[in-house]
């Protein structure tokens, strides 16, 4: 049951480092960024939930929960987090994120798991994936091998392009930060943009004279 864009994520009932809870209750209407990782006691592993929590507060502004994934423990989650607050430099004792301890049926439903690493026992541990929700439906999905850790900036820009492209009718280009000029829909007329864009468009001239590539300031700034 690999997730599709779209889709409604399971409300699992999970245990997790902050208690046992059903998932959609604890999601609510909130954004969302649920990630897994293939392992506790792991080296990429803690440098990624480290690199999370010391952006937790960037994410919460974004009003974003996080929660991290693994089929470990929830005791298992609680010895590493020390690992991972005194290797990241962070302050004990207020890890600001749970930790699921899934299970491997989990993992395999939500195509987790990644067919190339394997643990102690010879089964596949779990993928570097990264779920983003909102409405308790899968906006954006990004799969990585457990062999490459994630940036976790980009995950931010990610969020704040979707937050935008949802509330206001436009794209962003590659390579787009806050800021940056945006990408008029293809559906929008010209005579409404210049409604919903006053402070106007640009539209690019090109060898084929079509006029999709229309250009605005980014209508949040």
């Amino acid at each position: 049951m690999s997730l599709k864009l779209g889709d409604t994520f399971p409300n699992y009932k999970f245990q997790t480092t902050q208690g046992e809870f059903n998932f959609h209750d604890w999601l609510g209407d909130s954004w969302a960024i649920l990630f897994s990782h293939p392992a506790d006691y792991t080296p990429v592993c803690t440098t990624e939930l480290g690199a999370v929590a010391k952006q937790a507060e960037d994410f919460k502004k974004l009003g974003v929960k996080l929660i991290g994934y693994s089929i470990d423990t929830v005791s298992s989650h609680e010895g590493w987090i020390k690992d991972i607050e005194h290797y990241n430099g962070l302050a004990c004792g207020k890890f600001p994120y749970p930790i699921i301890a899934g299970s491997r049926k989990q993992a395999a439903d939500l195509g987790m798991l990644d067919p190339d690493e394997v643990d102690k026992a010879g089964l596949p541990v779990t993928a570097r994936c990264v779920f983003v929700l909102k409405d308790k439906k899968l906006k954006l999905s990004l799969l990585y091998p457990a062999t490459t850790g994630r940036n976790i900036a980009e995950l931010l820009r990610v969020v704040k392009s979707l937050q935008l492209t949802m509330e206001k009718k436009v794209a962003t280009p590659a390579n787009w930060q806050p800021g940056d000029k945006c990408m008029v829909i293809p559906s929008i007329k010209d005579d409404e943009a210049k409604k919903l864009f006053p402070k106007g468009f640009e539209t690019a001239k090109l060898p084929s004279e079509k006029a999709y590539i229309r250009l605005t300031p980014d209508p949040s700034s």
